[in-house]
């Protein structure tokens, strides 16, 4: 990467990006306590002490890699014993000795953590719309949700309303309110009278009085110039608003005027810096960053146009209602908002050291997002408890995780915070992190507040971990072996033995199908009863609907069943996924090369051409599925493992990518600004990306994507810049 130092301002031994300097100093510490030369010194600091502890960690990731790609090479010829090979990796220093129990001891955690079980965004912090919609969908429209979607069984065929289908709507929400908010006689079915007089929810069918069950599911109402607006009742710390408007269409022959049922869904969102954005420069970091900021000051807003019509977004106001003892109060109108730093792998040229070379990004992030964060630590808009929360992607075991303790406690220092201000989510997506996971929560056992399962990272991992060992099972069978049920397992049990129940999140990964929303409620009711209390999605409209699955099933009662009975599978976590004698088809093995070819081409062509990191990506059969990286990853990963091994040879493959990348050109075909890869291979930058990452998969440190993707999109900007 050629670097223009003209472009940056030198500050102790650094040099920092010019826009990225005025940026942080006019707006992130405008109206804070922390001048820019506190802050800048603070990082200059930093950045010398911390900068050689993470090249330490990353050398020692290639180091332990080495010694077990020999040690697979050794013993390829021998039957797998994992009794020998756990006794290798304890050797090697891969696994650490299982630590004594403990609890952990976070202090000041939100609500939306620790006693509220939920759905669980994840956005692009680089789309100032997209990070509206999902701060803002704490509250959605049940109604909207399934009459707009396949929950129902089909889907709507055009913008005008459909009577029948609506109706449909209705009854199915009704059933809804049957089932979790059931009457002592009768059904919601058939309520032909709803009012709140002196504050009590007074029901009736036929002239008869009804009431709920459980008369503590009611908690309030909302009332405008003494008519009655809403209704809010409660089920699992969730709540569920009745909206009374007798005048909208969906309630034109309602006795009670029923229009809406508007629920609680996404209780928090992970606004993200990593995987699912492209940013690989001080223009894109500031983007993101300037964004952050925004939400944590309250004030982002975006002006847009759709269908003709011209709107603007802001995060939405709290929610006023009035008791059942006719006090008023509020509930929060916005998501709980945590932050997804990068890892400890890539560097970033937004700010140069003295040896010229770039700074970690992951250091930088925390800097500098913490620092975005005091505006709300002020207002409290966001954290009512004062945190800041940082989830923490790509750690590799116990070290690493210390690591981030250490340079959260080195920002806290600088911008004056007590003492585990900054909470940390440690995502469970590395193999070495899973097999230490109770030892890596005990490293942050008085910052960490969130663990989850990511099943397309860790397979990554997986692959890159056991190359030398064999070939690879197919992908769609990794679903079903061993390791992954231990490790799904394991994550719920390490995390509620170490105490996580009502203090800190267990999660669960993502809903990869947006438009596959029927499927959706009949699958992910799994993540609630495997006893996470949070779960992935990849919509608003689909955290409405999985909040469905958080009433249908107590999770922090599941949880205290599950305590008492969860057990750490070492052995089967560690069990390989492949396969000894292959012996599958021609037709089999084309079958996969294209379907992990085409996936590859979808995502790369619009990171690279595009800067587009997360989006809904055609898949081979037309189907749009959720992409980011880590889809990219365990794809790229996959052939690089039978390339390995001869499954198949790099003319078949190279063959295979100029086949479906004129697929994926056909699948883009409605995109007036989409860039053919077909035209030219050989001067398309993506297409030549996606054969990178699949040729020099094995030499990538752990598989990750992230090198290569940032190296050619620097290029891709950098012609398009020298063009215009």
């Amino acid at each position: 990467m050629i670097i223009n130092n003209n472009n940056y301002i030198k500050n102790g031994k650094i040099f920092v990006e010019k826009s990225l300097y005025n940026f942080v100093n006019k707006e992130i510490l405008k109206n804070t306590k922390i001048t820019p030369k506190r802050f800048w010194n603070g990082l200059d600091k930093a950045m010398n002490i911390l900068k050689p502890k993470n090249e330490e960690l990353l050398q020692k990731r290639e180091e332990i890699q080495s010694l077990i790609n020999n040690w697979h090479i050794k013993n390829r010829e021998k039957e797998f014993n994992i009794y020998d090979y756990k006794k290798f990796l304890i050797k090697i220093g891969y696994l650490k000795k299982n630590p004594p129990n403990f609890m952990i001891e976070t202090k000041n955690v939100d609500e939306e953590i620790s006693s509220i079980a939920g759905p669980q965004l994840v956005v692009p912090i680089s789309n100032a719309r997209y990070a509206l919609n999902a701060a803002n969908a704490r509250w959605g429209s049940l109604y909207d949700a399934i009459y707009g979607t396949d929950a129902i069984g089909s889907v709507k065929l055009d913008n005008r309303y459909n009577p029948v289908r609506g109706g449909k709507v209705i009854r199915y929400c009704r059933d809804f309110l049957d089932e979790i908010f059931p009457l002592k006689n009768g059904s919601w079915k058939k309520i032909n009278y709803l009012k709140v007089i002196n504050n009590k929810l007074i029901l009736k069918i036929d002239n008869k009085k009804t009431q709920l069950k459980n008369n503590k599911q009611y908690k309030g109402y909302r009332s405008d110039n003494k008519k009655l607006k809403g209704v809010l009742l409660i089920n699992n710390n969730l709540h569920v608003e009745l909206i009374i408007n007798p005048y909208a269409f969906s309630a034109n022959n309602d006795p009670i005027g029923l229009s809406d049922l508007v629920i609680e869904s996404a209780v928090s969102t992970i606004i993200d810096h990593e995987d699912s954005v492209a940013a690989v420069d001080a223009e894109d970091k500031v983007l993101g960053y300037r964004n952050w900021l925004g939400l944590m000051k309250g004030d982002l807003s975006v002006k847009f146009e759709k269908l003709g019509k011209k709107f603007k977004r802001v995060l939405n106001s709290d929610r006023n209602y009035i008791s059942s003892t006719g006090k008023k109060f509020k509930l929060k109108g916005r998501a709980l908002l945590l932050n997804r730093n990068v890892g400890h792998l890539m560097t970033t040229p937004s700010v140069l050291l003295a040896d010229n070379k770039e700074a970690p990004e992951g250091i930088l992030d925390a800097f500098i997002t913490s620092a975005a964060s005091l505006h709300d630590l002020k207002k409290k808009g966001n954290s009512k408890k004062g945190s800041i929360y940082i989830v923490k992607p790509k750690m590799h075991g116990p070290d690493e995780v210390l690591f981030s303790d250490e340079i959260f406690s080195k920002v806290e220092e600088v911008l004056k915070l007590k003492k585990n201000t900054i909470k940390i989510g440690i995502m469970d997506e590395e193999r070495r992190t899973s097999a230490n996971l109770k030892e890596c929560i005990r490293m942050v056992k008085k910052r960490v507040v969130f663990i989850n399962t990511g099943f397309l990272d860790r397979t990554g991992d997986e692959m890159h971990t056991s190359m030398e060992a064999g070939p690879m099972i197919k992908k769609g069978d990794m679903k079903n072996s061993h390791w992954i049920s231990a490790y799904e397992k394991n994550n719920v049990n390490i995390g509620l033995a170490c105490g996580f129940s009502g203090k800190a999140q267990i999660g669960k990964g993502m809903w990869a199908a947006p438009d596959k929303m029927k499927d959706m409620l009949d699958q992910k009711i799994g993540h609630p009863k495997s006893g996470a209390n949070c779960a992935w999605t990849p919509s608003p409209t689909a955290a409405t609907l999985h909040a469905m699955h958080y009433h249908k099933v107590n999770v922090f009662k599941l949880q205290k069943k599950l305590s008492k009975k969860g057990k750490f599978d070492l052995d089967n976590l560690l069990n390989l996924p492949i396969i000894i004698r292959p012996n599958w088809s021609i037709d089999e093995i084309k079958n996969e090369l294209e379907n992990n070819c085409q996936g590859i081409l979808g995502y790369v062509v619009r990171w690279i051409n595009s800067g587009v990191g997360c989006s809904k990506v055609p898949d081979i059969n037309d189907i749009g599925l959720m992409e980011d990286r880590a889809t990219l990853r365990i794809s790229s990963q996959h052939i690089a493992n039978w390339l390995h091994h001869n499954i198949c040879t790099p003319n078949q493959v190279l063959e295979t990518m100029k086949k479906m990348a004129k697929k994926v050109d056909e699948q883009n075909q409605g995109d007036k600004n989409y860039e053919k890869m077909s035209n030219d291979f050989d001067k398309s930058i993506a297409f030549k990306t996606a054969c990178d990452l699949v040729f020099e998969g094995k030499s990538q440190p752990s598989g990750y994507t992230e090198p290569l993707l940032h190296k050619n999109r620097y290029i891709k900007k950098s012609s398009s810049i020298f063009k215009s």
